[in-house]
């Protein structure tokens, strides 16, 4: 199995954090490779951001369609392009929303989604209405840290934690979800400093939510459905 990560970025500073991540989630047999974008932003925090990432993505999408992958990745929990990449690509497409969130609903009511900055909530709201599952999130939380802040990895987890704390003792989360696929490797401590606290709640990371998502398509044969995602009628285009 082939599984391609489009980390949707310009720059290549983070690419093998991310790419030993996804292959740390991944199963032994599983190939992992990974790929920036040419076009983009330095990180995707707003809907200007991930408008502008979009075109970038295609293209990789394009190419990983062209090398017969056999799942793709988009590591962003916005899920920039995923719906139109579907529509060009005969393989599982996910970014880091629609399978964690999908994985916290089968294990509590209320799901708490804890993310990096204000400016992405509106993005996440929406998401939820198109999935149709916003009224099983119990709470959407963030920590005031930019992405390319996460690196300070104790500072991360503090604010994790206190967002987490609160939104269960309020009542507002029966899981916790990391709103960041730029929160790597940190799922686990948080889980465990809840349950150290009495709370013996799940959190669920998205790169690990994802990964294992697609190497389930691939094993059971599904691809995105084309009475969904039509390919896209002949035309000029200039992207």
């Amino acid at each position: 199995m082939h599984i391609r990560v489009i980390l949707p970025i310009i720059g290549d500073s983070l690419i093998d954090h991310v790419r030993s991540e996804v292959a740390e989630w991944a199963a032994p047999d599983t190939k992992v490779d990974a790929v920036v974008l040419e076009r983009g932003t330095a990180s995707i925090e707003s809907e200007y951001d991930e408008a502008l990432a979009a075109p970038g993505i295609l293209d990789q999408i394009a190419r990983a369609a062209e090398d017969d992958v056999d799942a793709v990745f988009i590591s962003c929990f916005g899920d920039p392009g995923v719906h139109a990449a579907r529509e060009i690509i005969d393989a599982p497409v996910v970014g880091g929303f629609e399978p964690a969130v999908l994985t916290a609903l089968s294990l509590g009511e209320h799901v708490g989604i804890i993310t990096v900055l204000p400016n992405v909530l509106p993005m996440l709201r929406s998401l939820a209405r198109r999935y149709a599952i916003q009224d099983r999130i119990g709470t959407m939380r963030v920590i005031d840290m930019p992405v390319l802040g996460l690196e300070d990895r104790d500072l991360l987890l503090q604010r994790l934690e206190e967002q987490a704390v609160d939104a269960i003792t309020s009542g507002e989360a029966d899981v916790i979800v990391l709103g960041c696929t730029g929160m790597l490797g940190v799922a686990a401590e948080l889980q465990e400093r809840l349950a150290a606290a009495g709370m013996k709640v799940p959190v669920v990371d998205p790169t690990g939510a994802a990964v294992t998502w697609l190497e389930s398509c691939v094993r059971l044969g599904v691809t995105p459905s084309r009475t969904t995602y039509l390919p896209p009628p002949a035309k000029d285009r200039s992207a």
